[in-house]
């Protein structure tokens, strides 16, 4: 069965376009991918529902990928401590290859049905643990191998593809298929079938953290404060909650370290009444 994710273009004769069509058309292309990603919004929902109390109890999650879907994992990754202020080893993101295959491809990388288990244990694993296999094909070599190795230990799976009833799909626990239809440059997916990946993981990750309490209202509580302006963020967060001055809640915020902290230390030790 031919895959979508690499059947041919709707437009034809790109390089004889001018910069103007080009740009309307992928924009009309990219249009396609929130209302996909819509459609699957119940299956995101239940996967988070059987997260959560998995990392209240310690458990970790883990994305693998190749190429393009594994840098998305490690981007979403990445993000989660300075936005969260969870630990590193909280949300862990693999790709095919290793590092060095963040920058540059690695040859036959993604074949390897074995690499991405052995990645895993690299960190330990629990069945508390779960592990999230990105691939647009959903047929990659090195996500199949991993998804299979973790469902049989007994850890929970999931899978994000952009191709109805994938390989992927079939061997996890949660499959979201997400289907843009054929990229606007025939295979390449790291266009919509990125994008749409890039929105699943977003999606996934925030409600994570909030159900795990990372965010006070709508606001990064607890944060890192690693540059001018997250610590200015932070400081008129706190104005916000307190009604201090900016100068006090700049205070606040650099001896209590973060926008929890400074804030129920104010209301614990110095707000009036």
């Amino acid at each position: 069965m031919k895959k979508i994710t690499e059947s041919s273009s709707t437009y034809e004769n790109l390089e004889l376009m001018t910069a103007q069509e080009l740009v309307e058309k992928i924009n009309a292309e990219d249009h396609k991918v929130a209302p996909a990603v819509k459609e699957k919004l119940n299956q995101i929902a239940a996967l988070v529902d059987q997260i959560v109390p998995r990392m209240r109890e310690g458990g970790r999650l883990f994305y693998i990928g190749a190429g393009t879907s594994g840098r998305l994992g490690i981007l979403d990754a990445s993000e989660c401590p300075p936005t969260y202020g969870v630990p590193h080893d909280w949300v862990i993101g693999l790709i095919a290859g290793g590092d060095s295959a963040i920058r540059k491809a690695v040859e036959h990388a993604e074949d390897d049905v074995e690499q991405a288990w052995k990645d895993i244990q690299a960190y330990g694993f629990s069945t508390l643990d779960t592990v999230i296999g990105i691939a647009a094909s959903g047929s990659t070599p090195y996500v199949l191998g991993g998804v299979q190795k973790a469902k049989e230990m007994g850890l929970l799976t999931a899978g994000i593809s952009c191709n109805p009833d994938s390989p992927l799909g079939k061997a996890v626990d949660h499959p979201i298929e997400v289907v843009v239809g054929p990229e606007f440059v025939t295979g390449s997916t790291r266009m919509k079938s990125g994008t749409a990946q890039k929105l699943v993981l977003n999606t996934i990750s925030t409600a994570v953290m909030i159900k795990l309490g990372r965010v006070k209202g709508n606001k990064m509580v607890d944060m890192q404060l690693s540059n001018a302006k997250l610590v200015d963020r932070g400081t008129k967060m706190i104005m916000e909650a307190t009604g201090v001055s900016y100068e006090k809640a700049n205070e606040l915020l650099l001896t209590q370290g973060s926008v929890r902290n400074a804030t129920e230390y104010y209301y614990k030790n110095e707000a009036k009444g």
